[in-house]
């Protein structure tokens, strides 16, 4: 259990107690008790803890100095506002947004997550064996929760394993929203970063200006044979190289499998590469089940037209079993969650304080603070 320390100006925030966590101070709410940093990234540092009102256990993320960077501010904003709005056992669920003391200067944003015991990178790392019933249930509710995003026309954007947390019971839930959109349900216009390069489908690294929810359906294969495989299966070091670790196990394109290609020059590169036949996927994974590289064979198909969708995924006989339509609830999610991607900071703080106080409606007394 991590133990409290005083406020290094002196000055007690009221509602507010100290702990230090890897060397960074969290200003969190007396009702959260930490126990122990579980993780650090990029964008914060996470620790285990207790929420002592409800004796439940959560996970605290501290975003420091959120707003140095108007970009991770922004990708902030928008994870807080989806995840307000979703609710899927298969989607980490956002329970709460501490309060800051004041709403003009905060620069630091604590989360409350469900708290979860590992991610899918750990578990495809560590020695752990996993049978073809493990592989179809990650899989199964990788797709599930999926379907409930795509059925909000929402496109996630970055999944990975390690966006991907998981219980020790085999529970799985998709996390990191940061770059998701709301997509209007065909191909559109977006342009930006999107998705970790392995995970990464054709369309987006030959810069295709268009795409829809099949770039998620290839992460999806992406991730699956890395199950399959305990590694990834196209760790490419630049996006070129990307494309030919692709097409060396997909096989050569033909004239009908390129058509998607808005680039010229993407297109012509294509073209010039040397002819490969391919490599089968009963050759890199002999030990698979035929119904999961039937499955896989229809999502990492280069053309995004005649990949599988999602929905069709589910249906597939390597699921048979497990999906009861019934189960699946309607997302209740509005359109308009876009940002503008060019509001000022000022703004974005505004915002942010308007999510939180969806958590904290007593707050709203605090607003001219």
């Amino acid at each position: 259990m991590a133990m409290t320390v005083d406020p290094p100006n002196g000055i007690r925030s009221e509602g507010k107690h100290y702990y230090p966590m890897w060397r960074t101070l969290f200003e969190i709410d007396t009702k959260y008790v930490p126990i122990k940093p579980i993780g650090r990234g990029a964008y914060g540092i996470v620790c285990s803890s207790i929420n002592r009102e409800t004796n439940e256990k959560v996970a605290i993320k501290k975003i420091n100095n959120v707003f140095d960077n108007r970009i991770d501010a922004l990708r902030t904003l928008r994870e807080l506002k989806l995840l307000r709005h979703l609710r899927h056992e298969n989607v980490i669920a956002l329970k709460d947004i501490m309060m800051p003391a004041q709403n003009k200067n905060f620069r630091d944003v604590y989360l409350v997550y469900e708290l979860m015991d590992t991610d899918l990178h750990q578990i495809i790392k560590s020695p752990q064996p996993l049978s073809n019933d493990h592989l179809q249930y990650f899989l199964f509710q990788l797709l599930r929760g999926l379907k409930y995003l795509h059925s909000a026309n929402i496109l996630h954007r970055d999944l990975k394993p390690g966006n991907l947390l998981v219980n020790s019971n085999c529970d799985l839930k998709i996390c990191d929203f940061g770059l998701a959109r709301a997509s209007s349900g065909k191909s559109q216009f977006m342009t930006e970063y999107v998705v970790t390069r392995w995970y990464r489908a054709p369309e987006l690294l030959l810069c295709c200006e268009k795409y829809g929810t099949s770039i998620d359906v290839w992460s999806v294969g992406c991730i699956f044979a890395e199950l399959l495989g305990r590694k990834p299966i196209f760790p490419g070091t630049e996006c070129l190289n990307q494309l030919k670790l692709i097409i060396n196990v997909l096989g050569t394109m033909n004239a009908n499998d390129i058509g998607f290609i808005d680039n010229p020059k993407a297109r012509r590169f294509i073209k010039s590469l040397s002819y490969t036949p391919g490599i089968p996927l009963s050759s890199l994974y002999p030990n698979a089940n035929p119904l999961a590289l039937d499955l896989l064979g229809k999502m990492l198909v280069f053309d995004p037209s005649k990949r599988i969708s999602v929905a069709q995924a589910l249906e597939h006989p390597y699921m048979s079993g497990l999906l009861d339509p019934n189960a699946d609830p309607a997302p209740q999610v509005p359109n308009d969650l876009d940002i503008d991607e060019d509001i000022e900071e000022d703004v974005i703080r505004e915002l942010m304080w308007e999510e939180m106080l969806h958590y904290h409606p007593q707050g709203s007394c605090l607003l001219n603070c």
